[in-house]
């Protein structure tokens, strides 16, 4: 017994001990929360801010939040802003935060000094990084940057080194919420996680300027509630807004001609999407579950508003055009989403990712 009780006790020491050498989570936005996550066999890589290493062991993880930046591309102060939301639960006790940064450098307001080895990616158009595009750099194989979130999920579902890992939840704010929004519908590796680790996946998309329909159907001023004020595109009169059937052929389709092609709808699709069929699009969008948080003042122009008339078709706002695409995917594709509207929130990555109603939805217990 004596001995027994010994071996015990030193089993319990190792255990300690173990636990005590845990490292502490990474929690300043500077060089030493950051990590290079290699993206090809060339040496490729990308820059990431996180809590926790990706490489090393940690049992301790059971949710991971990965965020994504608006069009500034400050991973850093997305990595402060998912921070903050975490500060308000008792998140950091189990959870990891990983921000990647899609770096440009292709000139214009895209002038992001890259380091060796660094992708960089298209910054605006239909292959932007937003829409899973490709890098710019030449070379035998481009990456596109849905790889880049591929090789993320890869990582974090590796069950030698997250073996407790249960939910991972993909957000974006604005730009972000543009890159998560086609993500969702488009990527192939969230059946993988899900079946083969059991892994709870969910997106949550925040304020973007457009979504991507799969069909020619746009929204009418019926598609909103009454009490949000807009004046939809293409449409004759207030009156006749609210005669008209919630979805309707866009009525300006033969002078905006490019109102169904990619990223706006599936038509002309180019990167990471190019090669996936209309149907798995649809079928994908429809069934994997998504969260559009959409501030309740996010009706206003600024902040990189998309007002191309491709654009204007889904809506005349923010809120106008998400909710009009949560009520469409309800009606049309029988999806279950959900639109989370957040009071007093306009298009604020730091107002959306820290109020009350959101944060359910992204520290998952």
């Amino acid at each position: 017994m004596h001995r027994c009780a010994i071996l015990v006790s030193l089993l319990a020491l190792l255990v300690s001990l173990a636990r005590a050498e845990r490292p502490t989570a990474c929690l300043q936005a500077n060089q030493h929360c950051t990590e290079w996550v290699l993206l090809d066999g060339e040496g490729q890589r990308g820059l990431v801010y996180r809590t926790q290493s990706l490489s090393n062991t940690d049992p301790e993880i059971e949710h991971a939040v990965i965020v994504i930046h608006g069009q500034n591309r400050n991973a850093d102060g997305y990595f402060r802003h998912m921070l903050a939301g975490a500060s308000l639960t008792e998140a950091m006790k189990n959870t990891l935060i990983v921000s990647p940064r899609f770096a440009s450098n292709q000139g214009g307001s895209c002038r992001d000094q890259l380091a060796d080895h660094e992708v960089g990616w298209v910054c605006a158009g239909p292959e932007s990084w937003r829409s899973g595009g490709a890098q710019t750099q030449s070379v035998v194989k481009k990456l596109n940057s849905y790889d880049f979130m591929d090789t993320l999920l890869s990582k974090l579902s590796d069950q030698e080194v997250f073996p407790k890992l249960r939910t991972i939840v993909i957000a974006g704010h604005s730009a972000g919420g543009q890159y998560v929004s086609r993500y969702q519908l488009s990527n192939r590796m969230h059946d993988k996680v899900v079946r083969q680790r059991k892994i709870q996946l969910s997106y949550v998309i925040g304020n973007p300027s457009s979504y991507t329909y799969p069909g020619p159907l746009r929204p009418t001023r019926s598609a909103v509630p009454p009490d949000i004020s807009a004046s939809w595109a293409g449409d004759a009169s207030a009156a006749n807004q609210q005669e008209l059937s919630p979805f309707v052929p866009f009525a300006d389709a033969k002078s905006c001609t490019n109102f169904n092609s990619w990223p706006y709808g599936f038509e002309h699709r180019v990167g990471y999407a190019a090669t996936v069929s209309d149907a798995v699009l649809t079928q994908q969008f429809a069934k994997r579950e998504a969260i559009f948080l959409l501030g309740e003042l996010d009706i206003y122009p600024v902040d990189g508003f998309d007002s191309t008339c491709a654009a204007m078709a889904q809506g005349p706002s923010r809120l106008a055009r998400g909710l009009a695409y949560v009520k469409f995917a309800h009606d049309n594709l029988q999806a279950q989403h959900r639109a989370v509207v957040v009071p007093a929130c306009g298009h604020d990555a730091r107002c959306l990712f820290t109020a009350e109603k959101a944060l359910p939805y992204l520290f998952l217990r």
